[in-house]
């Protein structure tokens, strides 16, 4: 599609020609504007937006609700209310036209006190979401002998918590949401060692690095209708971000609440373990590519 997309952009210094040839000419120019809505409805929305520059009937069928209401999932009115608050976040998603909704849920959507955000995928009508490392439960959180908070630009929510040293490691969270249908996948994204900034340069301490290679760390994933995964692996990779995927889960039911719980844990308290960052948890459209990291599928 994106080729046949070039393809009619490219047709424009040819609709401009015709259009000099005189006024028996036809050109793209003179594409009836429902007719131009009927070949967006079948494009991507990045490649509507590229077309929408074409000419004039491309540029006013763009703004159709209908095409924009056809690229929106099926739920995207319950998304919607978690844009702006009050009687006057209500007020405007009534008046927003579709192509402003899409827009607008197609940019970060804090929710849960700001420790969480989802977003709408371009390309398949689904979300993306982030859990930051405060919105999940960490064994011994507040106990600065073993975990900190540790401020950074590395993590979209400016703070990763960094574990020292511990016997029991364990992080678990929950969320309830109304996923759009489709395929997820759910990832950890840790960090081995202690990273710092000193004259510019990024710098990595391994110092507290120890206990990850005697036993692998287990993950879990289930819904409340109950679908279920089960993986472990062993973390590696000093220095860089990772991706740990803990499995996938179906959403087919838009317009019901679905509870994820998920953990990552490793509690064989015959040794202790540390010098892991814990920054987030991310729930993508399976297949998906990533930039926040190496993505290591886990041994199920």
């Amino acid at each position: 599609m994106g080729a046949w997309v070039s393809g009619l952009l490219g047709g424009a210094d040819s609709a401009a020609a015709a259009a000099a040839a005189g006024p028996a000419a036809v050109g793209l120019g003179d594409l009836p504007e429902l007719c131009a809505a009927q070949v967006l409805l079948r494009l991507d929305p990045p490649e509507i937006c590229r077309l929408a520059r074409l000419n004039h009937a491309f540029r006013g069928a763009a703004g159709a609700d209908f095409v924009w209401e056809a690229k929106l999932p099926e739920n995207y009115r319950y998304l919607m209310e978690f844009v702006g608050t009050g009687e006057e976040g209500r007020r405007r998603r009534r008046r927003a036209g579709k192509k402003e909704i899409y827009a607008r849920l197609s940019k970060p959507v804090p929710f849960g006190d700001g420790q969480k955000e989802f977003w709408l995928d371009k390309n398949k009508g689904m979300i993306c979401m982030v859990l930051s490392s405060k919105a999940l439960v960490i064994t011994g959180i507040d106990d600065r002998r073993y975990w900190q908070h540790m401020p950074t630009s590395e993590s979209r929510f400016q703070s990763v918590a960094y574990l020292q040293q511990i016997w029991w490691f364990e992080v678990v969270g929950e969320v309830d949401f109304c996923f759009p249908v489709g395929t997820y996948s759910l990832y950890f994204r840790v960090h081995l060692g202690k990273f710092y900034e000193r004259f510019g340069r990024r710098h990595c301490s391994s110092e507290h690095v120890h206990g990850w290679n005697k036993k692998p760390v287990r993950f879990q994933l289930s819904t409340s209708d109950g679908q279920q995964a089960l993986s472990q692996c062993y973390l590696e990779e000093p220095g860089s971000w990772v991706l740990y995927h803990a499995g996938d889960f179906v959403a087919s039911k838009p317009d019901q609440l679905m509870k994820l719980k998920f953990s990552m844990a490793q509690i064989d308290c015959t040794h202790t373990k540390g010098g892991l960052c814990v920054d987030s948890v991310l729930i993508y459209p399976k297949g998906k590519g990533f930039q926040h990291g190496r993505v290591v599928r886990s041994q199920r």
